[in-house]
C-alpha cells in the first residue's frame, strides 16, 4: 500500500503535471493548506479497473480459456462476500 504524499497547494498548482504523471503509476497525493490536508488525488477506479481487466485477460489468453463478463462479475461478488 502506497502512503500519499503530502505537498502543499501551491507546489501542487506549479508541479501538477508531474504529480498526474505519478498517480498514473499509481501514486497518491495529500494537497495541503497552511499544513492541513485538503484534498487527495489517487488514481482513478476507472484506470485501476481497466488495468484489472486487462490484466485478467491476458492471464486467461495464456491459460486458453475466456469467461463471459457475467461469469466474471459474479466471480469479483463472490469475492466480496
Amino acid at each position: 500500500m502506497t502512503v500519499n504524499e503530502q505537498i502543499g497547494s501551491y507546489d501542487a498548482k506549479t508541479k501538477l503535471s508531474e504529480i498526474l504523471r505519478k498517480v498514473q503509476k499509481g501514486q497518491s497525493f495529500t494537497i495541503t493548506n497552511h499544513g492541513k490536508p485538503v484534498a487527495d488525488i489517487i488514481p482513478s477506479r476507472s484506470t485501476s479497473h481497466k488495468r484489472t481487466l486487462e490484466a485478467i485477460e491476458e492471464i486467461l489468453k495464456i491459460q486458453g480459456t475466456m469467461v463471459s463478463d457475467d461469469v466474471l462479475k459474479s466471480s469479483i461478488e463472490d469475492g466480496r462476500k
